[in-house]
């Protein structure tokens, strides 16, 4: 059986998988449609979208409810089915991943500013992200991963919402622009010790503008947290829009792969793409840290 914690402590990078809402649109999500509405509306697609990663490759796939929070599904007013929205979403995964494979729920920003700066109030945030949690755990996730995050006070609410419903490993990486710090001002240092003492299992950097960027920022939580356990998740650089429309990502499955080995050398411990990114992207990072 697949066990997070068991991994971590093992030899080794854990693959995990790549980009989920470009995928989607390529399945034929529409646009303006939040893709967590298809866990309960198009199924077969979501299977199909974890499949494709775990033929690459991917070792760990995350769920497809990184906008899950009751907070952020009530925009497409889906507010009341967040328990079944993510419920959904771990199933589904839990059928294609096997016993092998992990599953890790994954819970992103509420798309709301915190207090002072916005409306939602810290407790407001640790029990949307409970919330989350709450249908994530009971669809069979490995563990939780919190993603994208930029504001620490948000982060910490979202530990803190997880850790009320259940003793799963969390992890959670934040995402940092060409400035080294994140959109609220956050720094990588700051970031890793903050989040350290909350007791994740692992903490780290994912989307952002470039893989050089996010390897800056890893170094520096490497420097200054030599013990972390360390995530990276890097976008396939910056999308620009090509004649007809098409959105197009310059970075190539072979740049990545190299710039795997080169995350690698920092002890990254978990090892994957954001937005951008594809099987072709993971099937060649996982092929480079195999030699």
């Amino acid at each position: 059986m697949a066990d997070l914690r068991q991994r971590l402590a093992e030899p080794g990078i854990i693959i995990m998988d790549g980009a989920t809402g470009t995928q989607l649109m390529k399945l034929g999500l529409p646009s303006g449609v939040a893709p967590e509405l298809w866990n309960l509306q198009n199924p077969a697609a979501i299977k199909q979208h974890y499949q494709a990663y775990i033929d690459a490759g991917s070792e760990a796939v995350l769920t497809n409810t990184f906008g899950g929070t009751r907070a952020r599904l009530s925009l497409k007013h889906a507010g009341d089915q967040t328990h079944q929205i993510n419920l959904a979403a771990a199933q589904l995964a839990r059928e294609v991943a096997g016993d092998s494979v992990l599953v890790l729920g994954s819970m992103g920003p509420t798309g709301l500013l915190m207090e002072p700066m916005g409306p939602l109030n810290y407790d407001e945030a640790v029990t949307h992200f409970a919330e989350q949690a709450a249908g994530l755990v009971a669809g069979g996730v490995h563990g939780l991963h919190i993603e994208t995050m930029s504001d620490l006070q948000e982060a910490k609410a979202a530990i803190v919402g997880a850790q009320q419903v259940t003793d799963l490993p969390v992890t959670v990486t934040m995402s940092f622009d060409s400035h080294g710090r994140t959109m609220m001002g956050v720094k990588p240092e700051a970031a890793v010790t903050f989040l350290l003492n909350l007791g994740v299992a692992a903490v780290g950097v994912n989307c952002g503008r470039t893989l050089e960027e996010n390897l800056v920022a890893l170094t520096a939580m490497r420097q200054a947290a030599p013990e972390a356990t360390l995530i990276a998740k890097p976008n396939a650089g910056l999308p620009r829009m090509e004649a007809g429309g098409e959105i197009v990502y310059d970075v190539t499955p072979e740049v990545m792969a190299d710039y795997a080995l080169k995350f690698k050398t920092l002890g990254v411990k978990m090892f994957g793409g954001c937005c951008g990114s594809n099987p072709a992207h993971i099937a060649a990072v996982k092929n480079a840290l195999a030699g």
